[in-house]
């Protein structure tokens, strides 16, 4: 005689339901510890945080704010369990503001993948909903090399698949170094003028310090809050050698995040004096990530009227069209060639 049927369970059991519960409790309690040993604060990164000189106008609130969505995006990057959760979180983030916040959430990620075997997380984060913020992508993991040791570098720069990652733009990983390092140490970094010790990225040890100074003109642009005669004035402290690549930085900032007035930016231009070509083109690349993320705020239309005589659609076109992807050996990095280009194209239109 057949015995009883035995009893059919629809879901988990409650020692499974149990043993879910304990793992997400511990997943949660790591990212909150990870969080609170990695992230800055809100406050700790507004300027009169950092302690910067800069008077608390409109402007100035608005670029506060780019530093601040960073950090919500490394806070959401480094606590969630599932990355998509992460992209639902920053979809929700204002257009103008999204691809800082995820050059924070990028910043996560390569710290997190940095911290086991076969990570991929910043990977799916640059495949999906981070695609067309690829250029901030790079930037975010620039400061999570300002967070690990050097020898963990090397694996820093994902491999996403498909088109549209630019891969000579990996070097903007470095001008993220550059800023971060300058960002929260201007006393070392800005005040002294240090000189970091090289390293060879992408086998071009002399090019990483050019990089740096790309992100440490772009920390200017914050740092000053936007004030042109002050940021000129901190660019002419430096010396010589140094003083293009910081242009290109100040004008990429002032294109992208904004802050300025366009008095402010024609005497930017006027400044730069024979490097005025280096700041058109870091002012082409600004226009050409914020038209490739597909939001366009005004700011950035008068700031690239301003510094590089185009309209945005017509500077994009113009980097699409400049862009190198290959370099010989021993020549300079495909990075350079294409900034170089740029600079060669806009030589009529830059007087």
């Amino acid at each position: 005689m057949p015995g009883a049927p035995a009893p059919h369970h629809d879901g988990p059991s409650a020692a499974d339901r149990a043993i879910r519960d304990r793992r997400a409790t511990v997943a949660s309690v790591l990212g909150a510890l990870r969080r609170l040993a990695m992230a800055p604060s809100l406050g700790e990164v507004s300027f009169a945080g950092r302690g910067f000189a800069v008077e608390a106008t409109e402007s100035t609130r608005r670029l506060e704010a780019i530093p601040q969505a960073v950090v919500c995006g490394f806070e959401w990057g480094i606590e969630d369990r599932d990355p998509a959760d992460t992209e639902r979180r920053l979809a929700m983030v204002d257009p103008e503001v999204r691809g800082f916040a995820y050059e924070g959430a990028t910043m996560a990620c390569v710290i997190r993948d940095a911290m086991g075997p076969n990570g991929h997380r910043a990977r799916t984060l640059m495949e999906g909903g981070g695609r067309p913020h690829v250029f901030l992508n790079y930037i975010g993991i620039g400061f999570a090399m300002a967070r690990l040791p050097r020898p963990l570098w090397r694996k820093a720069v994902p491999a996403p698949t498909g088109p549209g990652h630019y891969p000579a733009m990996s070097w903007l990983a470095v001008d993220g170094y550059g800023f971060d390092r300058a960002y929260f140490d201007t006393g070392r970094w800005i005040d002294a003028q240090r000189v970091p010790r090289a390293y060879p990225w992408e086998g071009d040890p002399d090019y990483f310090l050019r990089a740096v100074d790309q992100g440490i003109g772009r920390a200017l642009w914050f740092v000053h809050g936007g004030r042109a005669d002050r940021v000129c004035a901190a660019v002419r402290a430096f010396a010589d050698r140094r003083r293009a690549d910081l242009w290109s930085g100040v004008a990429l900032a002032a294109t992208f995040a904004g802050g300025s007035t366009p008095a402010g930016l024609a005497a930017l231009r006027h400044e730069a004096g024979e490097d005025r070509g280096h700041v058109a083109q870091g002012s082409v690349f600004a226009a050409k990530a914020r038209h490739h993320a597909g939001h366009v705020p005004e700011h950035t239309r008068v700031a690239t009227r301003a510094l590089a005589g185009l309209d945005v659609e017509a500077a994009a076109e113009l980097a699409d069209d400049c862009a190198v992807t290959r370099t010989g050996a021993g020549g300079p990095p495909a990075y350079e060639l294409w900034r170089r280009s740029v600079r060669e194209r806009l030589t009529s239109t830059v007087v």
